[in-house]
């Protein structure tokens, strides 16, 4: 640039005549490589260069009210099962009055009858996906003004259901989608494939014609995964998941959009047996599938955390919180491993924060390790307590529920973090260009009673 400048200055000074005296003793080759170059070099970096990424606007299921399981229907339906032992629903009681939920959340119809297990079918299954899906699209379409012709790329991801049609042909039926549409399934990502849906999006984007659309459904399919048995870590995600989902549009045209995608980092622990095996589906000795919640996924999900922090930091830290990290990694690798690693400040980087509403547990780790305050935490604790575990789904209620309380700002920057089997930790950056006007959406019903005092256990 200096160079330009200076170049540039010296042309002016050179005036007219003279200027067209000197081009004229240079050779045409010159003339041809000092004009091309620079003009190629342009053109290869915009070529070259990734392309903006916009969510246009995203819905949440919205859960009916005649799904809603309180702690006691719950624990007497399954006290009416003959697979649970009284020690089971002891365990399951200490469990629900420590998890962080309320008696608002939901289960899907299925699970209302008795013999579960009888209903909980392929058919019935489908039955659900539908409900969640379908629902969430419907209101997306509606918010977006967007025809379904116009949507370009199509990703589903729903990690323990995955049948034959697939739930990415389910929605082209419906919606009659075009034909040489690009759809895909995720499966088997656990509760962390919301980001990593939003990431392949982004990623498709980039070779798609711009201004092109991608419609992005995340949910699981809680009617085949009941567990029934006696197994203490598969008896864990019957308390604590729940039924929800959300449809999220993307598209590299910034017409309407609301927020801007900044950056986007997956990472994953180590290969070994611990971590894959952390959130994993099994028979126990009884031949009752269902799953596993390892004794070790609270250890495997910091490691997790502490990789996306060191990928993150450098992409949306202020200078001195990134050179103060640098200093605490490099004493830590050279001096001694006993010096104390220097957590950054990401609340010098962002307003917002939704971390994946996993359980109780997991919020408070994430609140103490990245020194956040109650209210920063608040959508995700909240998001629980209203909604239970809703998988991959749980951040777009916790961002649902900041901008329901009015509490998004355009220029405002949002990091939503997700967890899940693997054990990944995948997460984005956001920059808020517009808030929403209507923005109550899942929680039209609940909003105003929010927030709510979470005891550490709750009697029912």
């Amino acid at each position: 640039m200096v160079t330009a400048a200076a170049g540039l200055i010296a042309m002016v000074r050179f005036g007219a005549a003279e200027l067209a005296s000197r081009l004229s003793e240079l050779n045409p080759a010159h003339i041809f490589l000092g004009c091309f170059l620079p003009a190629a070099t342009a053109t290869i970096y915009l070529m070259l260069r990734p392309r903006a990424v916009y969510l246009v606007d995203y819905a949440g299921f919205r859960t009916p009210s005649n799904c809603r399981v309180p702690f006691a229907t719950f624990l007497e339906h399954a006290r009416q099962l003959p697979e649970f032992n009284e020690r089971s629903i002891r365990f399951m009681t200490r469990l629900l009055e420590r998890s962080g939920l309320g008696n608002e959340t939901c289960l899907p119809p299925t699970h209302h009858y008795m013999g579960t297990h009888k209903y909980c079918t392929v058919d019935a299954a489908r039955a659900e996906f539908e409900l969640v899906a379908f629902s969430a699209v419907d209101d997306l379409l509606v918010k977006t003004g967007i025809a379904p012709d116009a949507i370009d790329i199509l990703i589903v991801n729903c990690s323990l259901f995955c049948p034959t049609p697939s739930l990415v042909d389910m929605i082209i039926n419906r919606y009659k989608l075009r034909s040489d549409i690009r759809g895909m399934h995720l499966a088997g990502m656990g509760c962390s494939a919301g980001m990593i849906s939003v990431e392949l999006a982004r990623n498709l984007l980039q070779v798609a014609p711009q201004g092109a659309h991608a419609l992005v459904v995340s949910t699981e399919t809680v009617t085949p995964n009941y567990y029934f048995g006696t197994e203490r870590a598969m008896l864990l995600p019957n308390c604590l998941f729940r039924i929800g989902g959300a449809a999220a549009l993307l598209s590299t045209s910034p017409a309407k959009a609301r927020f801007r995608l900044n950056h986007v980092v997956r990472t994953l622990t180590g290969a070994d047996d611990s971590s894959y095996r952390c959130v994993f589906q099994e028979e126990d000795g009884d031949g009752h599938r269902g799953i596993n919640l390892s004794k070790d996924l609270m250890n495997i999900a910091g490691n997790a955390l502490n990789a996306n922090i060191t990928a993150m930091g450098p992409l949306v830290l202020p200078a001195m919180e990134q050179l103060m990290f640098a200093f605490s990694f490099v004493a830590r690798k050279v001096i001694s491993r006993r010096v104390k690693p220097y957590i950054p400040d990401f609340r010098t980087a962002f307003e917002h924060f939704c971390i994946h509403a996993g359980g109780r547990a997991v919020i408070d780790e994430l609140q103490k390790g990245l020194s956040l305050s109650d209210e920063q935490v608040e959508a995700s604790r909240m998001a629980l307590h209203r909604f239970g575990n809703t998988s991959s789904s749980s951040l777009w209620y916790e961002l649902a529920y900041i901008e329901a309380k009015g509490r998004m700002r355009r220029g405002d920057r949002v990091w939503t973090i997700g967890f899940g089997s693997g054990f990944k930790c995948n997460s984005a950056a956001w920059e808020c260009i517009q808030p929403a006007r209507n923005a109550h959406g899942p929680w039209a019903t609940s909003i105003h009673t929010y927030p709510v005092d979470v005891p550490d256990v709750l009697k029912h």
